[in-house]
């Protein structure tokens, strides 16, 4: 009995355990259930909220809305936990993808090398570069999770992939100086306001006396990121 009572011993403490309720949730896996389906009550009450059981269809719409939810705050950034409360990995992927590809084809091809290899630095930018910047607010005392700082990093590229796809269309018009300098306009736009959404959503998650630290690699990250946009050219 002493040999039992010694290992449950390091488990006893868990029962005085309570997580706070304005705690942000890291994700959620449950369905609103109207009401005529709860008032029917029962046993099976627990496997309606669960979405293990929903159509593989309305699963894939309901994720499609939250990253489209999740596009329209980046467009319109201000100080809210949306991305913070309800994060994903989606729109960051889609999006990293999505720039990859089209960087594809660039300097690479006109030297004669594969541009297979520009695909993957890309990726390797985007997504070491989020992780490098979350390890960085995390050492600095941040309380926002590694996983949300991922999110919020990736979906707030989405300015520079637009301004990625109006380089595109600007390059096949006119390579020469104003073509350059709308480019230049459309790729700094783009910088600013990727770096105004992601400050807009990390603010409150880092300590005051610090967010000088945190947000400088911030701001880093999506320079590198334009920077490429901007020295794009295509191959001929």
């Amino acid at each position: 009995m002493s040999a039992v009572a010694d290992a449950s011993r390091p488990f006893a403490g868990l029962a005085s355990v309570s997580v706070p309720e304005d705690t942000p949730v890291e994700g959620d896996i449950s369905v609103p259930v109207d009401s005529s389906s709860s008032l029917a009550g029962g046993a099976g009450d627990d496997d309606e909220v669960s979405t293990l059981d929903e159509p593989v269809k309305e699963t894939i719409l309901r994720d499609l809305r939250a990253v489209a939810k999740k596009f329209v705050h980046v467009l319109y950034p201000k100080q809210s936990s949306e991305l913070l409360r309800d994060w994903d990995l989606w729109g960051p992927l889609l999006l990293c993808v999505t720039l990859a590809l089209l960087l594809q084809g660039g300097a690479a091809a006109r030297s004669g090398e594969q541009a297979g290899p520009q695909f993957a630095e890309v990726f390797v930018i985007v997504w070491l570069g989020s992780i490098v910047i979350t390890l960085n607010s995390k050492l600095l005392g941040g309380t926002i999770s590694f996983f949300q700082s991922l999110c919020v990093l990736g979906y707030c590229i989405l300015p520079l992939t637009m301004a990625m796809v109006v380089c595109r269309l600007v390059l096949l018009g006119s390579a020469g100086a104003v073509g350059f300098a709308i480019r230049l306009a459309v790729v700094t736009a783009a910088f600013g306001w990727s770096a105004f959404a992601s400050a807009a959503f990390l603010a409150g998650s880092q300590p005051p006396d610090r967010k000088g630290l945190v947000v400088y690699p911030v701001f880093l990250f999506y320079f590198v990121i334009g920077w490429m946009i901007l020295t794009f050219s295509p191959a001929h």
